[in-house]
């Protein structure tokens, strides 16, 4: 007969306090690396727009190398070999300033960018050209008529896809735990090592990823139907 399950084990000494750190240091990874992908993936989307053949093909580049490696060789790269290619200075501020939750965001920011920015691309391309053919007719430049009246409808258009990489990015930050990171991941699977409790932990860990993607996706639901009714 095999033994019950014991939830008690995860009150236990210091396992709530990493249970609650891991969560913590999730959302802040989380709250980090969205931010600045969608920072750097509507500069991408807006360039990959523009008339530059040069600059349109850097972009496409960047897109096709982040959608193709996998996360995980991202993270390593950045980890392992982007800080032997910095100065001894660098590195030591990398190292005095947490390098692996500041490297982990980085480069699951960037990979997470290259999604963004097919799914503005795809909003974009779906508005007539003709109202940034008005925009600029009116006196605005490219910069202005893109930020004040393409992109706004842009992102109404490309919401449904941007919370879908939105929930994409969560679960991903759960790749910083092999770099280091003290994220849920990570102490799941400290406290599974010590206690032997393997189900219970992970069974906690699997309640918290799947609420809080539940929550991201009820909450872009929300917003697709708020801009729905006003675009109406």
């Amino acid at each position: 007969m095999g033994s019950k399950l014991d939830f008690s084990v995860l009150t236990r000494g210091d396992y709530p306090q990493w249970i609650g750190h891991g969560v913590l240091t999730m959302f802040e990874l989380t709250a980090a690396a969205w931010l600045f992908a969608m920072a750097l993936g509507t500069v991408l989307a807006m360039v990959r727009m523009s008339d530059s053949r040069v600059a349109k093909a850097c972009v496409a580049g960047y897109v096709e190398y982040h959608q193709n490696v996998p996360m995980l060789v991202q993270v390593f790269l950045w980890y392992f070999g982007m800080p032997a290619l910095l100065p001894h200075a660098a590195q030591q501020w990398l190292n005095a300033h947490d390098s692996e939750f500041l490297l982990a965001f980085i480069a699951i920011g960037l990979c997470m960018a290259a999604y963004v920015s097919e799914g503005l691309r795809g909003g974009i391309r779906s508005i007539p050209k003709s109202q940034l053919e008005a925009a600029r007719a009116v006196g605005l430049s490219y910069l202005q008529a893109s930020r004040l009246v393409v992109l706004p409808q842009a992102l109404r258009i490309a919401l449904p896809t941007l919370v879908s990489h939105t929930v994409l990015l969560f679960k991903n930050t759960s790749l910083a735990m092999t770099v280091g990171v003290a994220e849920l991941t990570y102490a799941t699977r400290e406290i599974e090592s010590q206690s032997f409790k393997t189900v219970e932990v992970y069974l906690l860990s699997t309640v918290i990823y799947l609420g809080v993607s539940l929550l991201i996706m009820a909450a872009g639901a929300r917003l697709e139907n708020r801009y729905r009714i006003r675009t109406r």
